[in-house]
């Protein structure tokens, strides 16, 4: 098992276009909380459509899918789970919920990380969460001719124990140091666990989780009212990129953090921007319901779906949506990408 050196990773990492980035998501946590305090009212129904977004987004990434009715009963609790993905969808919004409400009494400690592991397959595998893996894993890829290539040799099974428990205490006592920032240490830290890889399934989700469980922990709680799971599931492929780019020459300690870290604070800053035009979008009533859909649109800087229109506009009906979004599409305003239930709306910039 490598050494793990959070200073040392951490001193590398400040270039000035992370050192941007960081004022940037500094900047945008107080503006977050001023508008918090502000337009509480208003931001009562986000928290929920985020926890939907995220459930959905973070289990699709792992192929983990069901309908968008189904799943939206299974976070609402409207319904018992029929199968497998269903159980796992459950598990999955279980432990967001026991990270938005009890943040602040979840340490990273390997106890904790196994009891929320537990949690994840509480419905669908209640004998395999809660514990390491017992067989080493190895990421492979399929290349075109058929064969298998190993594209990375996690930590072993008989290493993983004592590297969970070096990982949290690096990770805990970097933290005390307050000359180093918690957004550089906590996206070291999960590229350390991903590289680690200690459970033999649900390591990616996890991930997700314990990312919005440090952020919470370290006072930004921008995931609670915008879904970060699913600003990293719309571009996944840049994020495996990421990842892979991070972890090569890991186990060797000859990585380089920076592309996963500006990866994920690029995420962060998304996830503020979204915030910042929802609440434009919402306090903003003086506007007719047709141009309220045109303005979500215009102010995103990523394409929409339907369904994220009606959820940040919940007193217009679908029908109005529609009838907006056809009329745009006509006028040449915004362009239509895809088909069936990923159907999506960008607008027209003429790029």
């Amino acid at each position: 098992m490598r050494s793990l050196n959070y200073k040392e990773a951490y001193q590398k990492l400040l270039t000035p276009e992370i050192v941007s980035c960081l004022a940037q998501i500094h900047e945008q946590k107080g503006q977050q909380n001023l508008f918090i305090q502000a337009h509480e009212d208003a931001l009562s129904e986000l928290p929920e459509i985020a926890k939907i977004q995220s459930t959905e987004a973070s289990n699709r990434i792992e192929g983990i899918i069901t309908t968008d009715e189904r799943l939206k009963k299974i976070v609402r609790n409207k319904t018992a789970p029929r199968n497998r993905n269903g159980r796992e969808i459950a598990g999955y919004r279980d432990v967001l919920t026991t990270i938005h409400e009890n943040y602040d009494f979840i340490p990273i400690r390997p106890g904790m990380i196994l009891q929320l592991h537990r949690d994840l397959y509480k419905f669908s595998n209640p004998g395999f969460g809660g514990s390491y893996k017992n067989s080493d894993n190895i990421m492979a890829e399929e290349m075109r001719d058929g064969t298998g290539q190993i594209r990375f040799q996690p930590v072993s099974a008989w290493e993983t124990p004592e590297a969970m428990e070096t990982l949290c205490n690096e990770f805990n006592k970097a933290l005390k140091d307050p000359n180093m920032d918690p957004l550089l240490l906590m996206f070291i830290f999960i590229l350390d666990f991903l590289c680690i890889h200690p459970f033999n399934d649900g390591n990616g989700r996890m991930s997700r989780l314990l990312t919005l469980l440090i952020l919470y922990r370290s006072g930004y709680f921008v995931g609670k009212y915008i879904s970060l799971e699913k600003l990293i599931a719309d571009n996944r492929e840049s994020y495996y990129e990421a990842l892979q780019e991070s972890g090569a020459g890991w186990q060797e300690e000859g990585n380089d953090y920076l592309p996963f870290v500006r990866y994920m604070l690029g995420i962060i800053i998304a996830a503020y921007r979204d915030f910042t035009n929802r609440i434009q979008i919402l306090v903003t009533k003086g506007l007719s319901k047709a141009d309220r859909v045109k303005e979500i649109i215009r102010d995103s800087s990523r394409k929409m779906t339907k369904a994220e229109m009606m959820a940040l506009c919940p007193d217009v009906s679908e029908r109005t949506v529609q009838r907006t979004l056809t009329n745009l599409m006509e006028s040449g305003e915004i362009i239509k990408i895809g088909g069936g239930r990923y159907t999506s709306y960008i607008w027209n910039r003429g790029d």
